[in-house]
């Protein structure tokens, strides 16, 4: 997660004076820093937990709300599509009105989210309490990464703060699926939206004492480009789950695809016509950037279809336990750390084009794997080599393609940049859901009225349709390999060289 505007460090508010003189590579008056990242790391960690602690508890939460299974993708989607969607809005709102202030207010609503989502008795309160959330997170994570980078402000003090940021990013989307296991098969899958109650009023009562204020450059604000794009996406999202219930002549399918094309030209005209636009186009002039952003935007739709339709296979199909469906996760998570660290290291080093194109080939070798699995597939000799696989794969493709998002962009635009690769993600994963889950569950009324109420037939039936979900991840991935191996240029180093 980013921001669109770089940090200045102009502005900052102390919270105290400074005993002792300040400390070098800290921003003036504060006393604090280690409090201060440490506050600003917890509200990172909520935002990207909720990205990933929902998909072992989807059929936990369908069983104890009576969800059809294929509105279940509402439950990533949603959340992806509104912190996607008003991401850069965010960063604007946060330079304006106070960093400190707005991730207060995004804490607070994504706290009463999480409450809502909670004590949802039916599915329409949950969904909309996971946009809430979304929202609250689109507030939170550009104000707390601009406060982090004013806040450390030398060099060596911002690389470790970073550094700390991003391990702790690592680990929370390992958390969320092992938390999300352990949450369901305790006290029950009401707890992974519980859970952030108590911290997110830590977090806001402690922050105003601890944090110190700060604003950056003032902008008019984009709010229609924000609201047609998301309401675009939503109403693409909406006509893509309501196709596998009534079928892409319904009416109610078409109108939907009718209007997000509308919204979504709507969009593209506001952008071009804004005097402060959320999203300047002429930041794709730069082809690297360009097609580093398709490609993330395909590379996400996979890994979001692989864990939605893989934790419904563990427990719907090989019997596993959320606690035990997140705990087989973690091989998966621990090997995407191990490439993403070859991958840094191997940057500096080799072309960067050739290390990005192995990482997605093994990625797609993996979603191949999966693609075939049998209903009896055992852990050790057919999911675990497919996660190590992917995982590896995906460590090996994050690292180029943050680079070459960034590649080219001028100092004052790598906010927008960071931006723009990061709405890229959510808006990708969300995307990537909502069309594999229309194409995998269109059968699913025939198969389970074939099954006649058999278990090994449901538990086939079943099979088929996640694997046509992963063949879908097959797609995007093969598309993304796609876009890097023809169009991507040669991505430049930091020296003005290309790899």
């Amino acid at each position: 997660m980013s921001h669109a505007d770089p940090p200045v460090s102009a502005g900052t508010v102390p919270t105290s004076p400074s005993p002792g003189g300040e400390r070098p590579g800290i921003a003036p008056g504060v006393r604090r820093p280690r409090l201060v990242l440490a506050l600003l790391c917890i509200a990172q960690f909520m935002v990207f937990l909720d990205v990933s602690i929902v998909n072992v508890a989807l059929p936990s939460i369908q069983q104890g709300l009576g969800i059809r299974e294929e509105h279940l993708p509402y439950m990533v989607t949603l959340y992806g599509t509104t912190l996607g969607g008003f991401l850069l809005l965010g960063s604007r709102l946060a330079d304006t009105f106070g960093r400190r202030r707005l991730l207060q207010a995004g804490l607070i609503l994504f706290g009463l989210a999480s409450m809502a989502g909670g004590l949802a008795q039916d599915q329409l309160v949950l969904f909309a309490a996971r946009g809430a959330q979304g929202l609250g997170s689109a507030l939170i994570a550009p104000a707390a990464l601009s406060i982090l980078t004013t806040t450390f402000v030398g060099g060596a003090e911002r690389s470790k703060a970073l550094g700390v940021w991003g391990a702790l990013t690592g680990i929370a989307s390992v958390a969320g699926v092992v938390l999300g296991g352990v949450l369901s098969d305790g006290p029950g899958w009401r707890w992974i939206f519980f859970i952030n109650v108590p911290i997110a009023v830590l977090a806001i009562a402690t922050g105003r004492r601890v944090l110190p204020e700060s604003w950056g450059p003032r902008h008019p604000f984009d709010v229609p480009g924000a609201v047609l794009l998301t309401t675009g996406l939503l109403a693409l999202i909406y006509g893509l789950d309501e196709a596998i219930t009534h079928g892409w002549r319904s009416g109610l399918v078409l109108g939907s695809l009718v209007t997000a094309t509308v919204l979504l030209a709507a969009f593209t005209a506001v952008e071009r016509r804004a005097q402060a636009p959320l999203v300047p186009f002429d930041v794709f002039r730069s082809k690297t950037v360009r097609y580093a952003n398709v490609a993330t935007l395909f590379l996400l739709g996979t890994v979001v279809t692989l864990f939605f339709f893989t934790s419904l296979l563990l427990q719907q199909v090989l019997g596993y336990s959320p606690m035990d469906t997140g705990l087989a996760y973690v091989p998966l998570a621990v090997l995407v750390a191990v490439g993403a660290g070859i991958a840094s290291n191997l940057v500096s080093r080799g072309p960067m084009k050739v290390i990005l194109s192995v990482g997605l080939l093994l990625v797609a070798v993996g979603l191949a794997a999966l693609a075939q699995v049998p209903t009896d597939a055992p852990y050790l000799t057919w999911i675990l080599p497919a996660f190590v696989t992917i995982g590896l794969g995906m460590g090996l493709s994050f690292v180029p393609l943050q680079i070459a998002a960034q590649a080219g962009v001028p100092q004052r635009r790598a906010g927008l940049a960071a931006g723009l690769i990061n709405t890229s993600q959510e808006v990708g994963g969300a995307l990537g859901v909502a069309v594999a889950a229309s194409f995998a569950f269109r059968q699913v009324s025939r198969l389970t009225a074939d099954t006649q109420g058999d278990p090994r037939l449901i538990a086939a039936a079943r099979t088929t349709v996640f694997q046509d979900g992963f063949t879908a991840g097959l797609v995007f991935v093969g598309a993304a390999l796609l876009v890097v191996a023809i169009f991507l240029p040669r991505i430049p180093k930091s020296d003005g060289s290309v790899a």
